[in-house]
């Protein structure tokens, strides 16, 4: 028989909300934050050097708040100069938000927005067919490799717009995360379409090494307060659920065996670790910084 169980990426609308709830309950943007006020400076140190206009590309672009603080940082790297920002993301309401977002921010009048309303392969495609290929001076691709069919094709396609002084700046989960533990042992069991693959740090790291890519890695710690999931019947809690795995409804589709070996998982200490009476979900990043 046929498993009820569909890929949370089915139902949009389930998706903002569950990940606009991960977000509440994680420490992922402020650990991101951190990076950028500590360590992005030294990365973006040569980016712009002699250059009179900066061509950053975003890719995934979200709703724009840790694009606008990358922003703030090359700015005042580089004061007064020209920067274009193109940003792809296939989400239109990210796209409005990220607008009302630039709205709202002052000290942007050297900054060009460009909005590209597709996917990375999208974008690929048309540049490909108009025989274009713009160079870029910092390319970023936070937290979306998930979202592409084919990693290193994707990895590479990037790779190859940037300038000599450019960098290339992935951020996702680490192989050391509570992800990698659940998604190595359960993946086969959830319902992934085609539209999410799992990887992290430790697949890209392959990646560019089997490329001979040069690189820096930089390890984020964050987790995420998981203790709604093991309350039966909190709605949070199943929104959590269904962001971990990936799954619409998990707490109600998955087969009772699957969500029992699952709830188990997410207490073991691979996984997350109890503090205070809280079960914090390891959400470790890792920032990888490639060369041109």
């Amino acid at each position: 028989m046929a498993s009820p169980m569909r890929s949370l990426l089915t139902d949009p609308s389930r998706y903002v909300q569950s990940f606009r709830l991960f977000l509440t309950n994680s420490t992922e943007h402020q650990c991101m934050r951190e990076f950028m006020e500590g360590q992005l400076p030294a990365v973006i140190a040569s980016i712009g050097n002699g250059k009179s206009t900066i061509n950053i590309l975003s890719v995934g672009g979200g709703a724009g708040e840790i694009d606008l603080l990358i922003l703030s940082k090359v700015q005042a790297r580089y004061p007064g100069v020209t920067i274009r920002n193109d940003v792809i993301e296939p989400s239109a309401d990210q796209i409005f938000k990220y607008k009302e977002r630039v709205a709202e921010t002052s000290n942007l009048e050297n900054v060009k927005f460009t909005w590209h309303e597709e996917t990375a392969y999208e974008y690929e495609s048309r540049m490909n067919s108009e025989k274009k290929s713009k160079k870029w001076d910092f390319i970023h691709m936070i937290q979306m490799l998930y979202y592409v069919k084919d990693v290193p094709a994707t990895i590479q396609y990037f790779h190859g717009l940037l300038e000599a002084q450019a960098k290339l700046l992935i951020i996702l989960v680490s192989g050391t995360s509570g992800w990698e533990m659940l998604w190595k042992k359960y993946r086969s069991s959830f319902p992934l379409n085609d539209l999410c693959l799992y990887v992290s740090s430790a697949d890209i790291k392959r990646i560019l090494d089997s490329a001979g890519l040069k690189y820096q890695l930089h390890e984020l710690p964050s987790h995420m307060d998981i203790t709604s999931c093991f309350i039966e019947g909190n709605k949070d809690g199943e929104l959590l659920l269904d962001f971990l795995t990936e799954t619409c409804e998990f707490s109600k589709t998955a087969p009772p065996e699957l969500k029992r070996q699952v709830m188990e998982e997410l207490r073991k200490p691979e996984c997350s670790e109890e503090r205070d009476g809280k079960v914090l979900f390891n959400n470790n990043l890792s920032v990888i910084v490639i060369e041109p």
